[in-house]
């Protein structure tokens, strides 16, 4: 049996999956930083750790949020988790009770809301358009809530490179969404992930950074700037809300998480190896959106659109009126590519445009671009039919 979650399918390129290109993985470098923590730490490095992480991989996490963003944490405003999936989770375990309402901005990451959907809560969403969450809606939405006495606890979104569409917040809809969380006591969770994935400049500051109420509880990962498989993320929140997280009974009962992976985190990271890697990672990942996007208007019809993400690892297209996904999908298969509707980002699946997600992370330039080629054939094939 394997041990990987994604396994190729041959003769189809599968531009499904958002992973990493295996080959881009800094195998050698983490070996090393593994056998450099062993001499370091000797013993400790297979203890309980501290419970809201190994302190070295803390720093380090504030000094680059410095480089990278408009605020750096300090030490007691970061936690550890595994991955930002589990911070999320952990973050449900920690504001929702049973019959909470959790709004969150439609398209959105799916497993996020498969992730909110294993607590007993209520998901509403709330509309976006290309530049993101749409603030009237926001607005409607939480004057029909109240009407009916319901109090959201948090709004999960993705500002920055957000996964499906690749779009960001802009400056002043990031301003004005945190004015109203503020007004309106409203958490909001907000999913960073893409953040050191940044092609076309500096990474907009995150709604974390901006936020003056203490609002904001950002959700980190290391599994798109090293690898997924570390299961390394952490969390930036108010020092308040970071300690209960320390506090709560998962940390209390085995110290903390991914300890092991966290230190040899610290370790890789002080030899200066994280930077490079992200480095790697962002030419890499610059060069396969280019070829894409370029392979997309070279090969579709003018009547197909699709968007231009300046970080992250998705583009998002909208098929051509009268067009439609679930008759592209079997199509697209038998030409050998594939991909993810957009139905399977919306919690109401019905209200879901003719769109899909194409994800150009995990295959070099040039099968991208037959990729591109494949799609153009299954859509011309349903034009023609």
């Amino acid at each position: 049996m394997a041990i990987t979650q994604f396994q190729p399918v041959p003769g189809i390129i599968d531009l499904a999956w958002g992973h990493p290109d295996p080959d881009l993985l800094p195998i050698r470098e983490l070996r090393t930083a593994a056998e450099r923590a062993m001499d370091r730490y000797g013993p400790d490095l297979l203890a309980y750790g501290n419970a809201a992480g190994p302190p070295p991989l803390i720093d380090f996490i504030c000094d680059r949020l410095r480089l990278t963003d408009a605020r750096a944490p300090g030490s007691a405003e970061v936690v550890i988790t595994s991955g930002a999936s589990q911070g999320l989770d952990l973050v449900a375990t920690l504001l929702l009770a049973p019959g909470d309402t959790v709004l969150i901005d439609v398209p959105t990451y799916h497993l996020a809301a498969r992730i909110l959907r294993d607590h007993p809560v209520e998901l509403v969403g709330v509309a976006s358009d290309a530049d993101g969450i749409v603030l009237d809606d926001l607005a409607r939405v939480l004057s029909q809530l109240r009407q009916g006495r319901q109090r959201p606890k948090f709004l999960y979104t993705i500002a920055t490179f957000h996964n499906p569409t690749g779009r960001s917040l802009p400056d002043q809809r990031r301003a004005e969404l945190l004015a109203i969380a503020a007004r309106e006591e409203l958490f909001i969770v907000e999913d960073d992930t893409y953040r050191e994935l940044s092609y076309d400049g500096p990474a907009p500051a995150s709604l974390w950074a901006l936020d003056a109420s203490e609002s904001v509880i950002r959700l980190g990962s290391f599994a798109k700037s090293v690898a997924p498989g570390l299961r390394v993320g952490y969390v930036t929140a108010s020092a308040a809300i970071a300690a209960r997280m320390a506090d709560g009974g998962l940390l209390d009962s085995g110290g903390g998480i991914s300890h092991f992976a966290a230190t040899v985190l610290a370790e890789y990271a002080a030899a200066g190896d994280y930077a490079r890697q992200v480095e790697r990672f962002r030419a890499a990942y610059r060069e396969r959106r280019d070829r894409l996007l370029q392979s997309l208007a070279d090969h579709l019809p003018k009547s197909v659109s699709w968007s231009t993400p300046a970080g992250g690892y998705f583009v998002w297209l909208r098929l051509a009126e009268g067009l439609s996904v679930e008759e592209l999908r079997p199509v697209a298969q038998a030409n050998g590519t594939a991909f993810l509707p957009a139905q399977t980002f919306f919690l109401d699946r019905d209200g879901a445009p003719e769109a899909l997600r194409l994800a150009f992370s995990l295959h070099p330039p040039a099968t991208l671009e037959e990729a591109a080629a494949r799609l153009a054939t299954s859509i011309a094939a349903l034009t023609t039919s």
